[in-house]
């Protein structure tokens, strides 16, 4: 079976678990060589966070925010790092085999979307707990910032809705490259800063113009900062914000799942497969 739809035909028994897991795990594995192998790798998890984190803290502190403020743009600087860091390793699923120039061997492997999306989002969970942690350690350090203040229920709610974002940005960058070929690779570090800006990273959505509110309203990233902001004493902006945040993820990664796959179907009829084979 090449990669495509999941969907198995239905004369065929579906796969076993331990099949499931070993094609995930190997994507996953992958991930993490190439991680291995590139030194610059080590920024995304320790530099970038780090300068992140203390030139948004030592900002707070010129501007002499009190705790609470000081709550709100450090919850917004953790938000981008971890979903930056998260979605880039969905993103390499694609991206690793572009620059190696082996799509179309991956093509011809008995994998799904499933396997490729999920065994990569699992190294980027892990690699984005790493970045909060970081980040925590330098936050409570540095600036005395409580990153459990809003409880650890909270915390983890918060944690796994911005990871399932990553998850859903990371397809989408997959899809656009399918599309579009290399030059859509800016797409990777780009996608998330305009998805972060349009929900009230460092600010409320609020002082955006009306058409803007209308497009945070439908990101989910938007609903998971507004209610775990009000651990910190802020006033809601949207009712039930975690139930809508989760909801809308649930679509959407249903909704990247299409899409990716359309992307793949279309390439294959386009010729753009083997092109970014050669």
């Amino acid at each position: 079976m090449s990669l495509r739809a999941d969907a198995l035909p239905r004369e065929r028994l579906p796969e076993t678990w331990v099949v499931e897991v070993v094609r995930t795990w190997a994507f996953a594995r992958r991930n993490v060589i190439m991680a291995q192998r590139n030194v610059f790798f080590v920024f995304e998890l320790t530099f970038w966070p780090g300068v992140a984190m203390l030139s948004h803290g030592l900002l707070t502190r010129f501007l002499a925010l009190d705790a609470k403020m000081t709550a709100f743009i450090l919850v917004g600087t953790v938000a981008l790092s971890t979903v930056q860091v998260c979605q880039l390793d969905v993103a390499y699923a694609v991206l690793f085999d572009i620059w190696s120039k082996s799509m179309k061997h991956q093509f011809l492997t008995p994998i799904g979307i499933r396997h490729l999306a999920i065994g990569s989002w699992i190294v980027g969970v892990a690699r984005g707990v790493t970045v909060f942690l970081l980040m925590a350690m330098i936050g409570t350090w540095a600036f005395r910032f409580d990153f459990v203040g809003a409880g650890p229920g909270s915390l983890a709610l918060f944690l796994m809705g911005c990871f399932l974002c990553s998850l859903i940005i990371g397809l989408l960058v997959c899809s656009l490259v399918l599309l579009f070929g290399t030059r859509a690779e800016t797409s990777a570090w780009a996608a998330v800063n305009f998805v972060v800006m349009l929900s009230g990273i460092y600010y409320p959505i609020s002082v955006l113009p009306g058409w803007a509110q209308g497009v945070a309203a439908g990101i989910p990233l938007t609903y998971f900062l507004d209610a775990f902001r009000q651990g910190y004493g802020f006033e809601p902006h949207f009712a039930h914000a975690w139930l809508k945040g989760f909801a809308l993820t649930g679509i959407y990664v249903v909704l990247a799942h299409w899409a990716l796959a359309s992307a793949i179907t279309r390439s294959r009829r386009t010729g753009l497969l083997l092109k970014l084979s050669e």
